[in-house]
C-alpha cells in the first residue's frame, strides 16, 4: 500500500502565524492540493507531521478526510511509526512542495527508497550532496523513519529523516527538465497564488475536438485564475447557466433563434467554469452535475430549434442529429477523437449560421449532417483500432 507523509510545519513567510501549508492553492490550500495529488497516487493514508494544530489545518484535515482516504496528524517520529502500516510504502512531500501529478506518479512508480533531487540552484532545496539538492519529494519505507524515531527528540523531523535515507543508498532520480517550471518550494502567499493559478490550469481538461477545446474549455481556463483569486463560488455559475440556458430555450421557443443559440453557448462555458471550480473545491455532487450540463444544454438546443420549426420534418431532423451527437459522445473517447470531428456542444455552434438568416431546417440538417459523419469517422477507426 502508498501512505503519504506531508510535513506542514514551517510558518508562511509573509503571514505570521499562519502555516504555509494551509495557505490557498488553486481554489483549495497547499496541504490538500499536496493530498489530492497523493491520493491520484494511489494513496489510501495521509499523514500529516505538524509541530501545531490552527483551525485552518484542522478544516484541511476534515477536507481531505471526504476524499475516502484515512487522515492521520503526527508531531514526532515515533507517532508516524504508530499510525504507518509497517510494509506501506511511504511517499514523502516536504513543507511547501509545490508540483504536479506526473510527477509524484514518476516517483510513485519507483520501488525501494528514491529521493527526487534537482540542481543546486534553489536555496530552498535542502543540499545532499556538492551539487545536488533534495526536491522535496521521496519514496521511502518505515523502516527509515523508524530510524528517525530511535534518535534523540530534539531533531529537526524532516532534515533528520532526509539525512537518513540519504546516507542509506536511496536511488536518486532527476527532476525532469519540463517539470522545473512546475516544481519548486514555496511559502509566500502572492506567489503560492500565482503557482497555483498556474499549475491548476495545467489540470483543466484540453478536450481533442475543436468545439469543446475553444468554445467552452480554452475561455474557462482563462477565465480560472481571477475567479480563484476572488474565491468565486461554484454555485453561482450553476445558477448563471440555469438562468441563461432556460432563457436561450425560450428564445429559441418564441422564434429569436440566433438570439437563443448566443445566450445558450453562454451558459455552457457557466456550466463548465462552474464544473471546474467545483471539482477543484471536492464538491462532487454540483460537479458530477455540471459536467454532463453543456452536453445536455446543447441537445436541448437541438430539440428546441426542431420545436421552433412547427413541422415533423423539423422534429425528425432535431431527433436525429442528438442521436447521432449522442453516440458520437459515447464512441469518440475510444476511437482517438480527431480535432475537427463534432461533439453535442458544436450543435449550436453550427447551427447559429445558418439561424442568423432564417433558415432553422437547414441548421438543424447541418447539425445532424455534422454528427453523422463525424459517428462514420469513429466508427471506422474503433474497426481499424488494433
Amino acid at each position: 500500500m502508498l501512505a503519504g507523509l506531508i510535513f506542514a510545519t514551517e510558518d508562511a513567510e509573509d503571514r505570521a502565524g499562519t502555516l504555509a501549508e494551509t495557505l490557498p492553492f488553486g481554489g483549495l490550500t497547499l496541504i490538500e492540493f499536496q493530498a489530492r495529488l497523493l491520493i491520484a497516487a494511489g494513496a489510501t493514508q495521509i499523514v500529516l507531521a505538524v509541530a501545531r494544530m490552527t483551525p485552518g489545518l484542522l478544516g484541511a484535515i476534515s477536507r481531505i478526510g471526504r476524499r475516502g482516504v484515512t487522515v492521520d496528524a503526527v508531531r514526532t517520529a515515533a507517532e508516524a511509526v504508530e499510525t504507518l502500516h509497517p510494509l506501506a510504502r511511504v511517499a514523502v512531500v516536504a513543507d511547501g512542495v509545490v508540483t504536479t501529478g506526473d510527477t509524484v506518479a514518476l516517483l510513485a512508480a519507483e520501488r525501494g527508497d528514491t529521493l527526487l533531487v534537482a540542481d543546486d540552484g534553489d536555496d530552498r532545496f535542502e543540499r545532499i550532496g556538492v551539487s545536488t539538492a533534495w526536491a522535496g519529494l521521496a519514496l521511502i519505507e518505515v523502516a527509515r523513519i523508524k530510524d528517525v524515531a530511535a534518535m534523540p527528540h530534539d531533531y529537526d523531523f524532516q532534515s533528520t529523516l532526509l539525512r537518513i535515507v540519504a546516507q542509506s543508498g536511496a536511488r536518486q532520480i532527476r527532476l525532469p527538465k519540463s517539470a522545473e517550471s512546475t516544481h519548486g518550494i514555496e511559502r509566500d502567499s502572492q506567489a503560492l497564488a500565482r503557482w497555483g493559478n498556474a499549475i491548476v490550469a495545467t489540470l483543466m481538461a484540453r478536450p481533442v475536438r475543436w468545439a469543446d477545446r475553444y468554445a467552452t474549455a480554452l475561455p474557462a481556463r482563462l477565465s480560472l485564475p481571477p475567479l480563484l483569486a476572488r474565491g468565486a463560488p461554484s454555485w453561482a455559475f450553476s445558477l448563471g447557466a440555469a438562468v441563461a440556458g432556460l432563457g436561450g430555450l425560450a428564445a429559441i421557443l418564441s422564434g429569436w433563434l440566433a438570439i437563443g443559440l448566443v445566450v445558450l453557448l453562454a451558459a455552457m462555458l457557466l456550466a463548465t467554469i462552474g464544473h471546474t471550480l467545483a471539482w477543484l473545491r471536492d464538491e462532487a455532487l454540483p460537479a458530477r452535475l455540471l459536467a454532463v450540463a453543456a452536453p445536455v444544454m446543447a441537445a436541448a438546443s437541438l430539440l428546441a430549434v426542431g420545436g421552433a420549426t412547427h413541422s415533423a420534418l423539423g422534429w425528425a431532423l432535431a431527433l436525429g442529429a442528438v442521436i447521432a451527437g449522442g453516440l458520437v459522445e459515447r464512441i469518440a473517447l475510444a476511437a482517438w477523437p480527431h480535432r475537427w470531428w463534432s461533439s453535442l456542444t458544436a450543435a449550436p455552434i453550427v447551427m447559429l449560421p445558418f439561424a442568423l438568416f432564417g433558415y432553422p431546417l437547414v441548421a438543424l440538417g447541418a447539425a445532424g449532417l455534422y454528427a453523422t459523419a463525424t459517428l462514420a469517422a469513429a466508427i471506422e477507426t474503433l474497426i481499424e483500432k488494433p
